[in-house]
């Protein structure tokens, strides 16, 4: 069902030329009548426009660096001066290197948290004045490593759990505000990217690549992958009024991976 387009509402996804950020910009297109659009890559950003523009919305691109310091307050500017409003955002930017413990060099590191958590930081205190006035809400990714972290990505799983940690706090702030701010922890999401790592995994193994799949759904207690689509759903709901009760939640989306609720 579309939304009302006669208020018209404007949602800011980043992370929006690939995976579940791409996902996101597109689902969230049949709920807003913008979709602004962040990414480093300006060709990836034209193709979720060409998304976007066919589920029935506008899109507005940002080709924005977010590990430049400025570029989440630039983003939300542009965004706002462009549209006249900002109604939802969806942080899901995050290029964290994928090295284990003993592998990551502080710049890994610094790098790391630049894009996912200060980029992520930056975006919703730019973004909180314009929430605040038209009672929006904030939905972060973090991960099922925020609960069950592991060396062999030891980046992303200290990243993760502090992004629970801050977005626990925002949400603190927006129940006095009327910002809604939640987390998703998405688990293991067949995206380009895991694409990708699962071909080099199979070809150091000497496995074919279904059965590099199937031996790394098993070690993880999975019957399958996700789709991104399928987290996408969840931040669309997360932003709606059908979730107008939900605060400083987070949602696991992980066809029962993580095995303990903590």
């Amino acid at each position: 069902m579309h939304h009302d387009h006669t208020v018209p509402r404007v949602a800011l996804v980043t992370g929006a030329s690939r995976g579940i950020g791409r996902a996101t910009a597109i689902r969230l297109a049949r709920d807003f009548s913008t979709v602004a659009i962040v990414a480093r890559s300006a060709e990836g950003l034209a193709n979720t426009a060409d998304a976007i523009r066919a589920a029935g919305a506008q899109p507005f691109a940002l080709p924005l660096d977010l590990r430049q310091s400025d570029a989440a307050g630039q983003a939300v500017l542009d965004t706002v001066s462009a549209l006249g409003r900002l109604d939802a955002v969806a942080a899901i930017a995050g290029d964290v290197s994928q090295k284990g413990l003993f592998e990551l060099t502080d710049q890994d590191w610094h790098e790391s948290l630049m894009l996912k958590f200060h980029a992520m930081r930056r975006l919703v205190i730019a973004a909180w004045p314009h929430l605040r006035q038209n009672e929006g809400a904030v939905v972060i990714t973090s991960g099922t490593t925020a609960f069950a972290p592991k060396a062999d990505f030891a980046a992303v799983g200290a990243i993760n759990a502090m992004i629970l940690s801050v977005a626990r706090c925002f949400a603190e702030v927006g129940q006095a505000d009327g910002v809604r701010v939640n987390t998703v922890s998405p688990g293991p999401v067949m995206t380009d990217r895991r694409r990708a790592m699962l071909a080099r995994y199979a070809l150091s193994h000497g496995l074919t690549e279904q059965e590099a799949l199937d031996h790394f759904a098993r070690n993880n207690g999975i019957s399958r992958f996700g789709r991104p689509e399928e987290v996408a759903e969840v931040f669309a709901w997360l932003v709606s009024p059908a979730a107008s009760w939900i605060c400083g939640s987070n949602i696991r989306i992980d066809g029962g991976e993580v095995k303990m609720a903590l």
